[in-house]
């Protein structure tokens, strides 16, 4: 238990975000620098907001063709600020807390974490999370109380060749999380996630998928729809542990799977296929992405780290076949790629 969750005097919310999510990023950066192969150190960059608040950044990248990681970052962000009252009345439509008859602008607070991890050998697969928390308080006063708040979070795995030990593994850790909270919960965001990575114009998806939820608070939630009534995490105490329990198992995980793979014999013909890779999930962050698209456009972004999860290198071949031959380990991946897989039994 921290002195924070110990004092007799209450801690905000948002307090304890900012706590949690700076000691989850020291302990993920401290887990990734132990795991590289090659000595690697993550450079520290503090930003702040004109227009509110701030975050430190740890990215690490390296062109070594020995090097454990391409491109990896563990970003965190407090920002705050005054939403309009036209943004207000837009998110009352999903938050019925925040339909409120305000001709004026009111405080928010958004906090997060947002990691991306590209290892450099083709067997080893590319790891992303987001985690986030958001509130809305009813004034600029110093008594003022929180109208409207909500967590979400997402993380999936993208590989480009397809182990399903891994897969299952990956799955299994985040269903036991979930379950833990409410065995309705993993089924309605793996589904969530699937949906979410879905490319389009290629009728295809990034990876293998994960979890991914939203506007989790103590109202209905759209993304668990019919399933909302069965037991699940419903106060703020609550869904915060929850939120915590899966930003901590990200190194059970991802680590273990990175650990066996990161040494693994690979040749150009694999280097290839992950790049090109790496290019469709370049096409989902700029095309689909509709975090990158909101956050390109908050006022004072830092271009930046919105853009922190792109690789650095990838790769398009004109009408490409390599994924087409019969049999190939390429065309192994592409089969879940179109079709996604239940990797965890039960469900």
């Amino acid at each position: 238990m921290s002195d924070s969750e110990s004092s007799p005097i209450p801690t905000t919310m948002r307090q304890r975000v900012i706590d949690y999510i700076t000691q989850l990023q020291n302990d993920i950066v401290s887990a990734l620098e132990d795991a590289s192969v090659s000595p690697c150190h993550f450079k520290r960059d503090a930003w702040s907001r004109p227009q509110g608040g701030g975050g430190i950044s740890r990215t690490y990248a390296s062109s070594r063709d020995d090097a454990t990681y391409e491109k990896a970052g563990v970003n965190i962000s407090m920002i705050h600020g005054t939403l309009p009252p036209a943004a207000i009345k837009q998110m009352s439509s999903e938050h019925s807390s925040l339909d409120v008859n305000t001709t004026t602008a009111l405080p928010f607070f958004a906090g997060g974490i947002s990691l991306i991890v590209h290892p450099r050998n083709p067997n080893a697969p590319s790891a992303h999370a987001n985690y986030r928390y958001f509130e809305v308080m009813d004034s600029t006063e110093k008594d003022a109380k929180v109208v409207g708040w909500w967590f979400g979070g997402i993380t999936d795995l993208t590989p480009s060749y397809l182990f399903e030990e891994d897969a299952r593994e990956f799955h299994e850790t985040l269903k036991a999380v979930c379950d833990a909270y409410g065995t309705a919960l993993y089924p309605k965001f793996k589904q969530s996630c699937d949906d979410h990575f879905f490319i389009p114009h290629r009728k295809e998806y990034r990876g293998i998928g994960g979890i991914r939820f939203d506007d989790l608070n103590d109202e209905m939630n759209a993304i668990l729809g019919s399933v909302d009534g069965e037991a699940r995490p419903r106060t703020a105490d609550v869904i915060f542990a929850f939120v915590r329990a899966l930003g901590d198992v990200f190194t059970t995980s991802y680590m273990g799977i990175l650990n066996r793979r990161k040494i693994m014999p690979s040749d150009e013909r694999m280097r290839r296929w992950q790049l090109l890779r790496r290019g469709r999930y370049v096409e989902f962050n700029l095309v689909c992405e509709r975090g990158i698209k909101f956050g390109l456009a908050a006022p004072g972004v830092n271009v930046e780290n919105v853009l922190m999860g792109m690789p650095e290198m990838a790769r398009w071949e004109y009408m490409s076949d390599m994924f087409e031959e019969s049999g190939s380990a390429e065309g192994k991946m592409m089969e879940v790629l179109r079709s996604p897989k239940s990797w965890v039994r039960d469900c």
